[in-house]
């Protein structure tokens, strides 16, 4: 049986995880490596690690940070931010990320996505999808949801997984950060619309917003606020959707 995954999300932002509401309005969340291992604790699936300012400022990603993550846990990494180029896959893969996520660099050089993809692997090939609802329709954005690009999220997603990803992390903007449930409609449609795991992320507020997520087809659920500030964790959520059907790696008797 195919386990659901839930997931904890580090925003980073020059080296400090952070959580804001609709992309903005950042706050500050904790050092990142001691966030990464208190969710490593808590028996979360996977981490997300995104230097959110990483593109629009035109820079490297933390490979510092990644790395000093990377060794105090055991779950898998899926790290994203300002890769440009197969050797900044290559940097992060060697730091320890299982998975590397592209997103405005997917869009700005589209051929990259194949790249990693034939090097790594699909499983290790992400593309972060951040979608908004402009006058244009579900639009696609860019450079931490500052730049619109003109790009239907749907048929987004489908070019994405004909060049190679593996799996998608779609970020609704509208819900991001507000915990009053994820756009459901925009992922059911990505789901529909391709055969490689969705990720729902952007709007989680509670355990029954996680359930909503897989009902709707989405093969983990992604959380940042809830988690950060000790609203559910972990554990409460997946008591909460293994009671109600869905299957989740549960903990051992004696944790």
């Amino acid at each position: 049986m195919l386990l659901m995954r839930i997931i904890p999300c580090l925003d980073i932002d020059r080296g400090r995880v952070v959580k804001g509401v609709n992309f903005v309005g950042l706050r500050d969340a904790g050092d990142p490596v001691a966030v990464a291992a208190k969710y490593d604790a808590q028996q979360a699936d996977e981490l997300v690690v995104l230097d959110i300012s990483a593109s629009h400022e035109g820079r490297n990603i933390l490979i510092d940070v990644v790395r000093r993550i990377a060794e105090v846990i055991f779950m898998p990494l899926t790290v994203g931010g300002g890769i440009r180029t197969i050797d900044d896959a290559t940097r992060l893969i060697q730091a320890g990320a299982e998975k590397v996520s592209l997103n405005s660099s997917a869009v700005a050089t589209p051929e990259l996505i194949g790249e990693i993809s034939r090097k790594f692997g699909r499983c290790a090939t992400v593309v972060n999808i951040d979608p908004k609802r402009t006058a244009n329709g579900i639009e696609v954005h860019i450079h931490g949801g500052r730049t619109p690009t003109g790009l239907d999220a749907v048929a987004w997603a489908k070019e994405v997984e004909r060049r190679g990803a593996g799996e998608i992390v779609l970020t609704s903007m509208d819900a991001d950060g507000t915990k009053a449930g994820y756009d459901l409609d925009v992922l059911a449609a990505v789901v529909d619309a391709v055969d490689i795991p969705v990720v729902a992320s952007g709007g989680a507020g509670s355990a029954e917003h996680l359930r909503r997520a897989f009902a709707s087809g989405a093969s983990a659920a992604l959380a940042a606020s809830i988690f950060h500030d000790g609203l559910l964790s972990i554990r409460d959520a997946k008591e909460y959707l293994y009671g109600r059907g869905i299957p989740v790696r549960r903990f051992a008797a004696n944790d």
